[in-house]
């Protein structure tokens, strides 16, 4: 299983947004990881600072860390594209039309994966991908 460490995330957006900028040839997960920091301007700045890399960011300070909303958007991407945990793709939809827009339903669906993996953190114990498809759904279905 792919587990990167904090440096090697932080590298790897760094990298993707360099190369982006200067027209190189991406490899398909950095190209997805390039649509989302397009997406995000807010971020690009400092995914092109060098000292962003070593940052920490804490809810005290209230500022969000890039490198793991980024993180959580290539993660939903990945579960959208292969339709996992079943149904995912199909909220999604529903939840993009209710919101408008497939990049809010991401985030609508970010903080249900937070909320999955805060749960699975504190009980110990392996995420509930019934959870959180029922979170999503719960959300997808609100009037």
């Amino acid at each position: 299983m792919f587990n990167p460490t904090r440096d090697e995330v932080r590298q790897f957006f760094a990298q993707t947004w360099h190369k982006q900028r200067a027209g190189q040839i991406l490899t398909p997960l950095e190209s997805m990881a390039a649509d989302w920091i397009i997406e995000h301007p807010e971020y690009q700045e400092t995914l092109g600072a060098t000292e962003a890399s070593v940052q920490d960011y804490t809810p005290e300070e209230g500022e969000t860390n890039p490198f793991l909303h980024l993180s959580m958007h290539l993660a939903i991407s990945e579960q959208l594209s292969i339709d996992q945990p079943p149904g995912i793709r199909a909220a999604h939809d529903r939840l993009a039309a209710r919101l408008g827009s497939s990049h809010d339903a991401q985030h609508a669906i970010m903080e249900c994966l937070g909320e999955t993996l805060w749960e699975a953190q504190r009980t110990q114990t392996p995420p509930d991908h019934e959870a959180y498809l029922a979170r999503i759904e719960r959300r997808a279905s609100k009037d």
